[in-house]
């Protein structure tokens, strides 16, 4: 990897982050802690400004609008629709967007998912260790974004989903959005008391293993305003994820877990379970068996977990780039 640098910190002392509700006061505007600590490690961030930091505040604060607003505008009471296209306006000015296919482009590069399968993702939130870990390019392979820094790997909040909360019949439960590590956990927990709990990295295990038999695919997501790095496993459905739906729409905001699924011939029974599973539409029936879609599979492991026979399997694909592997990464 051309510029990695990763450094590996015992869990000391623990950072001066906020307990739900804390306040203090600059002059007469209470701000929360949880604000405060957001704000500072924004400071620490090389390139990341106060339209950064704007932008990642009203992101956290109001991630419904937000999501809501890229997803279904329609349903925006008319002044919030108006806000909405205001904004979008503007960072597509600012990121110098000038026609649609660009646009997509550049919203790619500022906010995106790894896929990753069951087990990378019971690493990251399973760490015993602070991480920081820098331009990942062949892992994801964003123009921005692609850090790694988790502190406090400890501290999760599990999170309602903003894309499934836009639906009129969402997909149930809601509560599967991890948010990981700090200042993310606690701003999150802070602003979103009622949608937002603390949970142990146990429970977060276990919403990993019932997303995975409800045939949801894990996303490690990046966004450039949430201070260019990983904040969060999103557990995503077809039906309701805004990303995958924008995938499929032809913005290439999802990338590959670097592995694709291979079918074995003999264990298939054509049975059609991991055609009526696969997340990504990347499987078919034929008369010897499933065939796999290179070009749509992008590694999710859901198809070999809900084959009764377990002909399908995960392999390295490195045309598609390299795994989000945890452990591998820290051993480097």
């Amino acid at each position: 990897m051309n510029s990695m640098r990763l450094q590996i910190r015992p869990r000391g002392q623990r950072h001066d982050y906020a307990q739900r509700g804390a306040r203090c006061r600059i002059g007469d505007w209470p701000v929360r802690r949880s604000t405060r600590a957001f704000a500072r490690e924004g400071r620490r961030t090389y390139g990341y400004g106060v339209l950064d930091f704007l932008h990642g505040y009203v992101y956290g604060r109001w991630p419904y609008f937000y999501i809501q607003a890229g997803m279904r505008p329609e349903a925006l009471r008319r002044p919030l629709r108006a806000l909405a296209t205001r904004g979008s306006r503007l960072l597509s000015r600012r990121r110098g967007a000038t026609d649609p296919q660009t646009r997509s482009k550049l919203f790619a590069d500022t906010y995106h998912g790894k896929v990753v399968p069951t087990s990378a993702a019971t690493q990251l939130v399973t760490l015993d260790l602070e991480l920081d870990l820098r331009d990942l390019e062949q892992i994801i392979p964003y123009a921005t974004a692609r850090d790694i820094v988790i502190k406090n790997p400890e501290r999760i909040v599990a999170l309602e989903c903003p894309c499934r909360a836009s639906q009129a019949s969402p997909c149930l439960p809601l509560a599967v959005c991890l948010i990981v590590g700090e200042p993310f956990a606690s701003f999150v927990a802070d602003h979103h008391p009622t949608r937002a709990r603390w949970i142990t990295q146990e429970e977060a295990v276990g919403i990993l293993q019932d997303e995975r038999e409800r045939g949801h695919v894990h996303h490690a997501f990046f966004k450039d305003a949430m201070l260019n790095r990983f904040y969060a496993i999103c557990n995503c459905c077809s039906c309701c994820c805004g990303a995958m739906k924008a995938w499929k729409n032809g913005v290439p905001m999802l990338a590959s877990s670097g592995y694709t699924a291979v079918c074995d011939a003999h264990r298939c029974t054509a049975c059609g379970a991991c055609e009526a599973v696969c997340p990504f539409g990347a499987l078919s029936m034929a008369p010897h068996g499933a065939q796999v879609d290179d070009e749509a599979c992008l590694g999710c492991g859901v198809c070999a977990a809900h084959c009764p026979s377990q002909a399908l399997t995960l392999v390295r694909a490195p045309n598609r780039g390299e795994p989000l592997d945890i452990r591998a990464l820290r051993d480097r």
